[in-house]
């Protein structure tokens, strides 16, 4: 059976027409892509806090939501930041879920912001989950804000501590 001139020509210009539609398409595609991608704390992209209280904010929310890789790249990084998080970290582990689901729920309250000097502020704050005071000490380094995990656990009256 001979092929006719319509046939072939359908099968030629049919993929033709396909990929310049795509062709079209892919700067699109691309920007969706990448648009998905920026800022993906999932990925390690985690973006810089702004301010004090941002990022004070950023790990806070990190902690509560149970996302501890998060919540490790707000923190300043030394061994004493780090131990603390992994100790907090296994003790979380096996919380029963109606908990783990009202820290995830839970909204932060800022009580107070007191900035010690130009790179150090405290911030006093609670969750609505569990409406207990607690506080953070957060850090300027680098240009970065950062939370210093190891002043969470210092005495309440730890003022003397503080720089």
């Amino acid at each position: 059976m001979p092929v006719s001139g319509h046939f072939f020509l359908a099968a030629i210009v049919e993929p033709a027409v396909i990929f310049a539609r795509m062709k079209a398409l892919l700067p699109f595609i691309v920007f969706l892509v990448s648009l998905a991608s920026c800022g993906n704390p999932e990925n390690g992209d985690t973006p810089a806090s702004e301010n004090d209280l941002d990022a004070a904010r950023n790990f806070i929310r990190a902690a509560l939501d149970r996302k501890w890789p998060e919540a490790r790249r707000y923190m300043l990084q030394d061994s004493a930041n780090v131990e603390r998080l992994e100790k907090i970290e296994a003790f979380y582990i096996n919380e029963d879920r109606e908990e783990r689901r009202g820290y995830r729920e839970a909204s932060i309250t800022t009580h107070e912001a007191r900035k010690v000097n130009d790179s150090v502020t405290i911030v006093h704050y609670s969750n609505s989950f569990k409406n207990e005071k607690d506080s953070l000490k957060v850090v300027r380094v680098n240009g970065r804000w950062l939370v210093d995990f190891k002043y969470t656990f210092l005495p309440p009256d730890s003022s003397a501590y503080v720089d």
